[in-house]
């Protein structure tokens, strides 16, 4: 099986192995650092060599002890250990003394990626061993989370660089909230409703056959995971995609409407107002209006000679 980060290895169950990577959107771009892929592995006693991927990666220890094999020398990580293995690398290996170990991985990539490395007390040209406070850890297990559903997307993309930060937060002593993942059961349904782009009027009983849990504690659970009730999460991201598709040119309030499930305009009009503050109308003429404050930002236009 191929793997990111290990190149060829046997093929262990689909539960011991995932990974997945980002396709970063403009604005995470412009950003100039983000996190390029990431992953975890359940990996067997043994060497497994490690691909040379032009990437800063940060590699972390969850459980058992092993020892990157580097041109300097051996360096043994433990329990909650971590290392950054510098871009553009020199060949690599990794060993795992024991049965078995769980390691995580990170790629951050972007112009200002050796900042963010730096801001993660590593050393740019070779690995160092460090120790991860528990929070960051709990951050790194959500980062891969996110990949992984994502894999190749930019559906995420905003999350991630909030991810990308938290860990640096974290590494500084910034609190960071340690039940910050979402659970199977929530993220099945999340996940669902947007990749239906919100066009369903599921119910809280069609929500909680999706995620197998009973009604009530599916309700409870999502309002202590996400921090609203299910429906008025679903209402909010129906609008959120609605007023994304009012900037659209040629799009009229009744076709925006049934994109998001709202078949009866007139319906459709009274909630985008009630939640948004004006009527979609209203919404999609200012959205075609310069907006001057950006303009006035961006660099002036080179003339020709």
């Amino acid at each position: 099986m191929r793997s990111w980060l290990f190149g060829e290895i046997g093929a262990p169950a689909d539960e011991l192995l995932v990974e997945g990577w980002h396709k970063p959107g403009s604005l995470t771009q412009c950003s100039g650092a983000w996190i390029h892929a990431a992953g975890g592995a359940v990996l067997d006693g043994g060497e497994y060599e490690l691909t040379a991927e032009p990437h800063f990666v940060w590699l972390a220890v969850v459980s058992g002890n092993v020892t990157l094999m580097r041109p300097e020398g051996e360096l043994p990580l433990a329990d909650h250990d971590t290392c950054v293995l510098p871009a553009s690398r020199a060949a690599m290996n990794l060993r795992v003394e024991n049965a078995s170990a769980r390691v995580l991985w990170i790629a951050f990539a972007g112009p200002l990626a050796p900042m963010v490395i730096r801001k993660l007390g590593a050393l740019l040209h070779m690995p160092l061993r460090q120790a991860a406070l528990p929070s960051q850890m709990v951050v790194a297990e959500q980062i891969v989370q996110v990949i992984v559903r994502h894999s190749g997307t930019a559906n995420a993309t905003y999350q991630l660089q909030h991810l990308m930060y938290g860990m640096i937060a974290t590494h500084w002593g910034q609190p960071v909230a340690m039940d910050a993942m979402l659970s199977h059961e929530v993220g099945k349904v999340v996940d669902f409703m947007r990749a239906d782009q919100y066009r369903t009027n599921l119910s809280l009983q069609e929500m909680a056959a999706i995620s197998r849990v009973p009604t009530e504690t599916f309700r409870k659970r999502f309002v202590s995971e996400v921090g609203m009730p299910p429906l008025s999460y679903l209402l909010h991201c129906k609008m959120e995609r609605a007023k994304e598709l009012l900037r659209e040119p040629g799009c009229s309030v009744r076709q925006v409407g049934a994109e998001v499930g709202m078949q009866d305009p007139y319906h459709f009009s009274k909630q985008f107002k009630s939640i948004i503050g004006i009527s979609p109308s209203a919404f999609m003429k200012q959205a075609m209006k310069p907006d001057a404050t950006i303009r006035k930002q961006l660099p002036p236009k080179e003339t020709k000679a």
